[in-house]
């Protein structure tokens, strides 16, 4: 995925491995490189423990990278420590899975909501309610929420007290890692809705992690599919019906269930179970489950090669367009 005059965040080359018991180590990221623009969505798509997670952690510096850069603005966010850290936060702020992890169950949600801007003196403590009050407004929540507590409002109401904590600092990016998979399938599209609007008004580049390829396709502009720490293909999120490439990414589109899908159609299953599948270094990390796998995956891994200008696809099959 090629910079543009409109990244704002660029990953290059980012590896995190983990101890997986004694001389062994388990690669949750191998050498992952994308391009965040700005005003756009990224979603990142994949199964469980396919590293998606861990690389949002490391974008968010929760986590150490093994080696590898993320630049933002042109600076190796990885590399910053202290108070340059603390004051970089403000510029990507996250959107958690499970907001009621994410909350002090002791504080009101207008403290919930102002307390990133006390913690770097932004507001004085007398300004907390009218700055709740304009967040709750701009998540669609009523004013007199800023008295309740978070248990006492509902998930798809925990996520939009979320969504407002997130945004207080102005954030130039915006991580969502799962925001949207704990909720009812009406209050997940109201909260999409919600997102999309925020966006186009801040002009926010957002980072979507997600299970759902059907909700990534439809909230994203770009989409990078993960398979156990790999990018294996990234594609616009428009063309995934059509033209996505990778046998994975076909697995995973066939798998979307609607009421104008073509049930005579037979649904091809994925054999194995991923999570045996920790040792791929040296070749394709799909080929035990792949029906397309030829001798060289078992060789080689693939890296990801240029189909048109916006999409990439990492297979050993030659693809034409």
């Amino acid at each position: 995925m090629l910079k543009t005059k409109d990244t704002v965040l660029e990953i290059n080359q980012i590896v995190k491995e983990f101890e997986n018991g004694k001389d062994s180590k388990l690669t949750a990221c191998n050498n992952v490189s994308l391009c965040f623009e700005k005003g756009k969505t990224l979603g990142i798509i994949g199964e469980s423990g396919c590293g998606k997670s861990t690389l949002m952690k490391i974008i968010m510096n929760l986590e150490e990278p093994t080696s590898g850069e993320i630049l933002y603005n042109g600076e190796d966010i990885t590399k910053l420590k202290g108070e340059k850290l603390r004051q970089h936060r403000r510029h990507i702020q996250m959107v958690f899975q499970d907001p009621t992890t994410a909350f002090n169950p002791k504080m009101k949600v207008k403290d919930i909501i102002c307390e990133p801007l006390l913690n770097f003196g932004l507001i004085k403590k007398n300004q907390k309610e009218e700055v709740a009050k304009k967040y709750l407004e701009m998540v669609e929540l009523p004013a007199e929420f800023m008295d309740r507590y978070p248990h006492n409002m509902s998930g798809g109401q925990r996520q939009r007290i979320g969504i407002a904590r997130a945004l207080v600092l102005n954030p130039e990016i915006l991580i969502l890692d799962e925001s949207t998979s704990a909720l009812d399938v009406s209050i997940q599209k109201n909260i999409i809705d919600l997102i999309k609007k925020i966006q186009k008004d801040r002009n926010l580049t957002i980072g979507f992690v997600c299970h759902d390829i059907a909700l990534i396709s439809e909230c994203s502009h770009m989409v990078a599919v993960m398979y156990l720490g790999n990018i294996v293909e990234i594609i616009p999120s428009h063309k995934l019906g059509n033209f996505a490439m990778h046998p994975y990414t076909k697995t995973l589109m066939d798998a979307v269930f609607d009421l104008n899908m073509d049930f005579s159609k037979k649904i091809d299953m994925l054999d194995n179970d991923i999570s045996t599948k920790i040792d791929n270094v040296n070749a394709c990390p799909f080929r035990d489950r792949c029906n397309c796998s030829i001798d060289v995956c078992s060789r080689k891994m693939p890296q990801l090669k240029k189909i048109t200008d916006d999409h990439y696809v990492a297979c050993h099959l030659d693809f034409t367009v």
